[in-house]
Order: structure tokens, then sequence, then C-alpha cells
């Protein structure tokens, strides 16, 4: 699913953020992402959903090498890949029922599909109430539930997610990460970074630690045995 031979990452001439980063994720495992404010957590994840290239070192997704990808096919892979973005980047003049229905949409899904999909989603987080709301009228942890949906309503491949329960109380994050499980036992591959180790502590998942630019695996028989500084 994703393999990273020595990857590093600098921006222009700064210093590395990211230092011959070696790891393989396997299809359908779960892992979290902690590790210090600075460490590299949200470079990390921009790789891995193709929001970024890599300095140095070769990144496959799906089997394929990133780098030999044009644009077509980069957007194409991006449509198997669900982000969760720390700031939400929900489409200001769109609904919340049309921002979390464009994945859909693009993808060519019919609209007496995708209605029914949306709603039950939006349901399940808790904003069958606020459908036809804009984005700007909604709190923080609600917009954050929006982002959460619209990143995972097309049953992407590979969901990575930035914080998705930083600003939300504590049983709108159970319930949401309850989501993110339920996601991993259908068979998507989930890389969730957290702040929050004692929910990480709880849920026993691998954890992929970060720190200073360089990687290690934490726990378990997990599927990036290959993880190392």
């Amino acid at each position: 699913m994703v393999r990273f031979e020595d990857v590093t990452l600098r921006y222009g001439q700064g210093p590395e953020i990211l230092t011959r980063l070696s790891f393989h994720l396997e299809p359908g495992s779960f892992h979290f992402l902690v590790g210090p404010s600075g460490a590299g957590k949200s470079s990390l994840l921009k790789l891995l959903y193709l929001g970024q290239q890599p300095s140095g070192g070769r990144i496959s997704l799906f089997g394929r090498d990133v780098a030999r990808l044009g644009r077509d096919q980069r957007a194409l892979l991006r449509r198997r890949i669900g982000v969760v973005f720390q700031d939400f980047r929900l489409v200001e003049h769109l609904s919340v029922f049309d921002n979390v229905a464009l994945p859909l949409r693009l993808a060519g899904e019919r609209e007496q599909g995708l209605r029914r999909k949306v709603e039950e989603l939006l349901s399940w987080v808790g904003l069958a109430e606020q459908l036809q709301a804009a984005p700007e009228t909604l709190s923080g942890g609600q917009q954050q539930r929006v982002a959460i949906a619209r990143a995972v309503v097309g049953r992407p491949n590979l969901l990575v997610a930035d914080e998705p329960t930083g600003n939300v109380d504590d049983r709108i994050g159970q319930r949401l990460m309850h989501l993110f499980q339920e996601l991993h036992r259908n068979g998507t591959t989930v890389v969730l970074a957290t702040h929050n180790e004692a929910m990480v502590r709880r849920l026993g998942q691998p954890v992929l630690r970060i720190d200073q630019g360089r990687l290690r695996l934490e726990g378990g028989s997990s599927p990036a045995e290959e993880a190392r500084e």
C-alpha cells in the first residue's frame, strides 16, 4: 500500500525536516503517527497524500512509484486517498451536504445513491440538522466533523488524518474513532496523526513515532516491520 525508501524532505534550502525514512504499510493496516510539535508529522502526511514531493528517496503508493506519475495519473491516485486536514479546507461556497458529496460527484456517482450515503454519514457524526448550512456558520468542531465525513464518504483505500479529534469533545471523539476503526475493519489503510497519547494507548494500534525527523515503530506485530530510523 505504502512504501518509503530512504525518503528525505526539506523545504527550499532549509534543514532536513525528514531524514532517510524507510518503512512500509500493508493494505488494511492502522497506524497512529505521534511525536512532538514540529517533529515532522504533518510533513510526512503531505508526502502520503501527494501534497508534497520528497527531496530524496523513493515513495510508492498502491504499487506505483509516485515520481513517475504524470499529472493525470497523480490526480487519479489521489481519488483513492481520503484526507482530513488540520485546517479543514472546506469549500466555503458549498453547503455541508455538498462539501461531503464532492468526492462522490468527482468519482461520477449518481445523485440518488450519493444522497443516502451523505445523509447517513452526516447523521452518524451528529450533523443531520446541518445539511444545508454554510461552513462559516459552524463551530470549529462541527467543521472538523464535516471534513472527516468528506474524507471517508467514498471509502478510500488510504485515509490520512491530521489531528482528526482535536476540536471535538470526548463523546464525539470516541464516535469518530469508531468510524475510523470501522473503515479499517472494512479494508481501509489508516494513518492518524495525534497528540492524544492516552487514546493511542487505549486503542493499542501500532505507532509510528517521529522525532527530529526520524521514525521508529512501536507496538505489535505490525505490517510496518520495516520502519526504522
